[in-house]
């Protein structure tokens, strides 16, 4: 009863082994996937020029409010779409609106 307790313990063991030599960059199965630090990267970035008919969006300042000591901003964000040149052709108002409030310490 206690050899075969052993005996499980040791296969269970040099299976585990197996596994984690399986998983490791340097096994058989994975040899044509592992790269070392001395190796040079073969990837290069691509350069991707940015399409002309899609907006850009951003937000603008709408008002400026002083209201019981808080000043209130309003933005509203704008598709702007702009040519090759990066000159604004139109703005569009997107309908979104956000609002930032903080205290005004200086009155």
């Amino acid at each position: 009863m206690k050899i075969n307790a052993v005996t499980s313990a040791i296969f269970l063991l040099v299976i585990l082994g197996f596994g984690a030599y399986l998983e490791s960059p340097y096994s058989f199965i994975n040899k044509d996937f592992a790269y070392s630090n001395d190796q040079p990267v073969l990837a290069q970035p691509a350069e991707m020029e940015k399409p002309a008919d899609v907006p850009e969006l951003v937000d603008k300042l709408v008002k400026t409010e002083k209201v019981d000591g808080y000043t209130v901003e309003t933005y509203e964000e704008f598709e702007v779409y702009k040519d090759k040149d990066g000159n604004e052709i139109k703005s569009e108002p997107t309908g979104k609106r956000e609002t930032l409030k903080y205290w005004n310490n200086k009155e």
